[in-house]
């Protein structure tokens, strides 16, 4: 299961500064770390072959002996990237409207600092200055990467943005909210570990849990003819 947190804040509140040094941390203590990164401007491509092979083709993927990468031409989830990566957690630099993980907030002593915070999400923040009192939430300067890379360890997640209600929440925000303040865990998420997942296009229906029985006991019912006695194991069907 991947946990993922993220680090936000305005412009030149340190947040590649915090992701690098965290990364550092983590990946140093065995974690496979990967960082999805926001940019409000576009993509810059080094290779002016690669720009002209993507203006063309729309996705590229490129290959060399020490490192790799694939473009696409389109905007994306971080649910759809995700697949893509190999780490067990994602820091999320930037992206401050995604609601379905939890965020340290970087502070720069400006009034909309506070705006980071409205949320409910936030469970560190980290800079220069300390938030107001009335915010609650541990402060952390520059010399406390390893314990903010402590509290990653123990508090990163990620929901699967479905909203299934499934976990008696009607929106996965809603269920981040409730195991930022401590009244739920993750553990209570159904749509992380489900019994059946149906994906259109490669992406994930939301099935809440009478709908995802119903959905494997007819597909069952109509195989178990075929499959004999070989019920058991995970069942794929594609069309």
């Amino acid at each position: 299961m991947i946990g993922a947190v993220g680090v936000v804040g305005y412009k030149d509140s340190g947040k590649t500064t915090w992701v690098r040094a965290l990364s550092r941390e983590l990946a140093g203590r065995d974690h496979r770390v990967a960082v999805i990164k926001h940019t409000s401007h576009q993509v810059d491509l080094a290779e002016k072959d690669t720009a002209a092979l993507l203006d063309a083709a729309g996705q590229v993927a490129i290959l060399s002996s020490e490192t790799s990468g694939v473009f696409w031409r389109r905007p994306m989830r971080i649910e759809d990237v995700l697949a893509y990566l190999d780490a067990d957690i994602v820091l999320v630099e930037g992206l401050k409207g995604e609601r379905t993980y939890p965020k340290i907030a970087c502070l720069r002593d400006e009034p909309d600092d506070r705006d980071l915070f409205e949320d409910g999400l936030v469970i560190a923040a980290v800079g220069a200055v300390e938030p107001p009192a009335s915010l609650d939430v541990p402060f952390f300067r520059r010399d406390g990467v390893a314990a903010v890379a402590d509290l990653v360890e123990r508090r990163a997640f990620k929901l699967p943005a479905l909203d299934c209600a499934g976990c008696g929440h009607e929106t996965c925000y809603d269920m981040a909210r409730a195991i930022v303040a401590g009244e739920a865990g993750v553990e209570e998420c159904v749509s992380l570990a489900p019994t059946t997942d149906v994906r259109v296009d490669g992406r994930r229906l939301a099935l809440n849990p009478f709908i995802s029985q119903i959905v494997r006991s007819t597909i069952l019912g109509m195989l178990s003819p075929l499959m004999g006695s070989s019920r058991k194991g995970k069942v794929e069907v594609s069309l």
